[in-house]
């Protein structure tokens, strides 16, 4: 592969910086839209898990699977995407991943049990793992003006994706429980053809958008777990995962419990799409602002241990207003703002603790990472079942504070991730996919 020479051009001479950032070739336009549907599918299903669970007879614990496989299957694959994009390209990878998205979304609307729906959702989450982890790298390498207008783009999308989800699934929902995820497989159809005409050739067919890199060994993401600073960042994460998962899969089933509560008939799936849509925003906002002006002034590792303690405390706090709606709404949506923070202090840290190359240090970070986000919904609906509704809370409040321990016992390991507070906008592209995937 090779970068197309109007992009070289710009990147390198300098000239390209003063493009304006709405000024972009149709390929970065494609993949920028593909990449928000992607986005989407994280929280696509939060506003019809009530419902999943009432017309397919499953209990709450169940329909958090849809989670679990999800994640499980995007984490796992995450040690393995660098080592196939590699090898069969950049534009190959992104399509099989949108095939894949496109056929697992479709069947799973046309499931006749939530453990269809399971089974469905993991193979959505394999696919999701191929495209996500490619796209960044691809709008870097089509992008006019210069590698921090295409992350700026891609933060753009990441935002789009992550608030609108909720707001989609509740839309959708409001008709059926079906309608996201066929809705998902029409858009990400879209999104395919786009890229299959408007994204130049891949591997093999010259003239692709990004650099070709060297091949990247089936080891080289878990040889890297022996690094001192991937690996306490990467139980650290895996913890804080913990935490942020049972927030987003377990909170519609209380949120919807306390709207019956109060007499609010008709909040269903489109309330609780907004609620997750004000949530999704918060996270975007922070995420892309708040973040850097945390760690300019803290620095990376004091910034995330403030940021995890204000989680723990928040999730405690939720565990005594479970039965408030409009405290536990109000937590839902105050919490983004704090996870916004961590993910991009999380994932900049993991790609600064090493001098690993950064896709390896990413996926490496990222498979370790998204364990926890999948034994979460398990955890969440085990205990609310068995002790109280509030009580994954207080669960999830404990594991945010055992990543604050890891952080502490690991804190001269991670004192490389202080140095580089003005990281390279290619390295920072990495840290953000391999962290928001």
């Amino acid at each position: 592969m090779s970068v197309s020479p109007g992009n070289e051009a710009q990147s390198n001479d300098g000239q390209g910086a003063e493009a304006s950032i709405l000024r972009q070739p149709r390929a970065v336009w494609a993949v920028a839209f593909a990449a928000v549907i992607a986005f989407m599918g994280i929280g696509l299903v939060d506003p019809i898990l009530p419902a999943i669970s009432a017309e397919l007879h499953a209990s709450p614990s169940e329909s958090m699977l849809l989670f679990t496989s999800y994640l499980f299957i995007t984490g796992g694959m995450m040690f393995f995407t660098s080592f196939v994009s590699s090898r069969i390209g950049a534009k190959t990878t992104l399509l099989i991943g949108l095939v894949l998205i496109v056929a697992f979304s479709a069947l799973a609307g046309f499931s006749g049990s939530v453990d269809q729906i399971i089974g469905f959702r993991a193979g959505w989450g394999l696919g999701n793992a191929l495209f996500i982890s490619t796209a960044l790298s691809t709008i870097v390498g089509a992008a006019s003006g210069g590698a921090d207008k295409a992350i700026i783009l891609y933060e753009a999308a990441l935002g789009i994706g992550i608030a609108t989800g909720p707001l989609l699934g509740g839309l959708l929902g409001g008709i059926s429980w079906r309608g996201p995820f066929f809705g998902t497989a029409v858009l990400m159809a879209i999104g395919f053809i786009a890229i299959v005409i408007l994204l130049p050739g891949g591997k093999s067919g010259g003239g692709s958008v990004t650099p070709s890199p060297e091949p990247i060994k089936l080891s080289a993401t878990f040889r890297a777990l022996a690094r001192p600073g991937i690996c306490v960042l990467g139980i650290a994460a895996l913890l804080y995962n913990f935490g942020f998962f049972i927030l987003l899969a377990y909170s519609p089933f209380p949120v919807e419990a306390a709207a019956a509560k109060m007499g609010i008939e008709d909040f269903g799936a489109m309330g609780l799409g907004y609620v997750f849509f004000g949530w999704g925003m918060c996270v975007a906002i922070t995420s892309v602002f708040g973040a850097p002006i945390l760690t300019k002034r803290m620095g990376r590792r004091r910034s995330l241990v403030v940021a995890l303690i204000g989680l723990a405390v928040l999730l405690a706090v939720m565990g005594f207003l479970v039965e408030s709606f409009v405290g536990i709404i109000v937590c839902v949506i105050a919490a983004g703002l704090i996870l916004g923070v961590l993910n991009t202090v999380f994932t900049e840290s993991a790609m600064e603790a090493t001098d690993l190359p950064r896709p390896v240090a990413s996926g490496t970070y990222s498979g370790v990472r998204f364990i926890g986000g999948a034994v979460a919904p398990i955890v969440a609906g085990a205990v609310s079942e068995s002790i109280s509704t509030g009580a994954p809370y207080f669960f999830g409040a404990a594991s945010v504070l055992l990543s604050v321990v890891v952080i502490g016992i690991g804190w001269n390991a991670l004192r490389r991730v202080d140095g580089h507070l003005d990281e390279a906008p290619v390295d920072e592209a990495y840290a953000l996919t391999g962290g928001d995937a």
